[in-house]
């Protein structure tokens, strides 16, 4: 599989490829992408033999002194799939939290700025607010005009993106390793002075309405998977409503409640500034302090967090959606808070039911018993109670009732029998492959590393996550399954398409047009066989025929 980084350039002849940003450009002929080629090979061509050889020493000792310092510079991974990666972490006068994370392998820096503000923190009335603001940090801010944060990282072939959540907001960079400096004013100057305006809030809230339209309104299931959040976390107010909250609560907030948000949350010491790639520590730490040391401290107020109810009976709820093609059913179970020591055993029994085409539950559901099209299962964890999800496409004859006791036994059935040896040892694979996978970015690294400082305290934790998962064993898969996944615990969001249209009835029989000749009346009284009916008398006026000659 070809992963597309940003920044990386090369060149295929016939067709021609070229990677640019992420971008992928094609081309028919090299000629588009050196049009000298001619020239230029011809004058290589005419070179001594003995000239060609120097320059092929030359390029060879080049590359393996440069490959050999990334190598030792580059992140690595024991036998069993431990991370090593080389971190210091740092705390401002003002509260900034910064980690280091240099990685001299391949000329691109990623910085990642994590604020501690989430849906969590919004208040009856005013949800919505964390996800504006990841709107409202790209429309300016003191000496960056509107819309030239994205333009002066994009024209140096950078990336810029921002992702809110209901336990932080990220706001991420990547670009050339030389144009650090340039990504860490940017950030500086819209955390100390964004440009909240009338005019940016009116035009963020009317986007805000849009993408909820496109990603929520008209994407098929998407109502029930928020359904599905909302009666799970019932009763329990940071996780009871979803990122956008509420489009009514949006409308209604003025500028004045806009900045009180912004002054609440947006500070350096509510603040974790990861930086990953290639730098050096001494350089990047003077330019943190040059730009961020100068920026005051904020008055941020505590988080309480309510105690979640316990959950003792099955909730349930059912959604029509236009969008859907088929029925779906949803299940969910509350799950430990991030950083639990339970959830490495969880993620494995999530990979054990549903993932791929050998896990339980899919060979339970669609291939046996061929009530499901699909089926996936994962573990969402956050900072309060996470969940645990068990998605089923179901067939259009499937009944929901008959799925759900299917897959209360085949629960039971994991709780007390296990995972087979087998089964264990491919999901731990599974499991260390794809972290690993997924930490092989700068972008990656620094925000994993800014959550697990912003959640716990400790970036170092990523580098440990892999012997957590390779000391798992099949007891813990047991125990999981009978403490979290109990059919008392579950909650459930039947999701159906609208009902098909009835078929149009058939159209009545027409009668045979009426003919337009007249039909003589006939007589329907009875006949006596017996007797031959007299004919009729002749009226009076009638003449009695003349007989003529010759006739009888």
């Amino acid at each position: 599989m070809w992963l597309f980084r940003p920044f990386e350039h090369f060149c295929k002849i016939g067709p021609c490829i070229e990677l640019r940003s992420g971008c992928c450009h094609t081309y028919d002929r090299i000629d588009d992408v050196i049009p000298a080629r001619g020239a230029l090979f011809a004058k290589f061509h005419r070179l001594p033999k003995s000239t060609w050889v120097a320059m092929l020493c030359a390029a060879c000792l080049v590359f393996s002194s440069v490959y050999s310092k990334a190598q030792d510079a580059a992140p690595s991974a024991t036998q069993n799939g431990e991370v090593k990666l080389q971190l210091s972490k740092q705390t401002l006068q003002n509260g900034l939290r910064v980690v280091l994370a240099p990685d001299r392998t391949s000329p691109t820096v990623a910085i990642a700025v994590v604020y501690d503000v989430g849906s969590r923190n919004e208040e009856r009335g005013k949800t919505g607010l964390a996800h504006l603001f990841e709107h409202l940090m790209f429309q300016g801010s003191k000496q960056v005009k509107k819309g030239e944060h994205s333009a002066l990282i994009t024209s140096r072939g950078g990336t810029a993106n921002a992702i809110t959540t209901a336990d932080r907001t990220t706001y991420f960079q990547v670009l050339p390793s030389n144009e650090l400096a340039l990504g860490l004013w940017l950030e500086a100057d819209r955390m100390t002075s964004l440009d909240l305006t009338q005019e940016n809030l009116d035009n963020q809230r009317k986007v805000i309405a849009e993408e909820y339209r496109s990603k929520v309104s008209n994407v098929p299931y998407a109502h029930g998977a928020l359904r599905l959040t909302e009666i799970l976390y019932q009763g329990y107010a940071p996780y009871d409503h979803s990122e956008y909250g509420s489009l009514v609560d949006l409308d209604q907030a003025d500028l004045a409640i806009v900045k009180d948000f912004q002054a609440k949350y947006y500070g350096p010491n509510n603040a974790v500034l990861c930086i990953a790639g290639d730098f050096a520590e001494a350089e990047a730490s003077a330019l943190v302090k040059k730009y961020f040391e100068g920026i005051s401290k904020i008055s941020t107020p505590s988080f309480t967090d309510p105690t979640p109810l316990v959950q003792t009976s099955p909730r349930s709820s059912t959604v029509k959606d236009e969008h859907a093609d088929s029925p779906a059913l949803l299940f969910g179970y509350k799950t430990p808070k991030f950083g639990d020591s339970s959830l490495p055993a969880l993620d494995l029994t999530a990979m054990i039911l549903g993932a791929g085409e050998s896990s339980r539950l899919y060979h339970l559901l669609v291939r046996d018993k061929g009530v499901a099209q699909d089926v996936s299962a994962r573990l969402s964890p956050r900072r309060g109670p996470g969940f645990f999800e068990v998605d089923i496409k179901l067939t259009s004859k499937a009944d929901a009732a008959v799925v759900t006791s299917l897959v209360d036994t085949a629960l039971k059935d994991l709780a007390a029998k296990g995972p087979t040896a087998d089964e264990l040892t491919k999901v731990k694979r599974r499991a260390t492959t794809q972290r690993l996978l997924s930490l092989q970015t700068n972008l990656a690294r620094a925000r994993a590393l800014a959550d697990r400082e912003l959640f716990l305290g400790d970036p170092t934790v990523l580098l440990s996550e892999s012997a957590l998962i390779a000391a798992v064993t099949a007891d813990d898969i047991k125990s999981v399954v009978l403490t979290y996944l109990t059919s008392t615990k579950r909650t459930s969001v039947e999701i159906y398409p609208p009902a098909p249209p009835e078929p149009p009835k058939p159209a009545a029989a027409k009668s045979p047009p009426k003919s337009t000749q007249s039909t003589p009346v006939q007589n329907t009284a009875p006949v006596d066989k017996k007797k031959a009916p007299s004919p009729p008398p002749l009226p009076k006026s009638a003449k009695k025929p003349t007989k003529k000659l010759g006739s009888p």
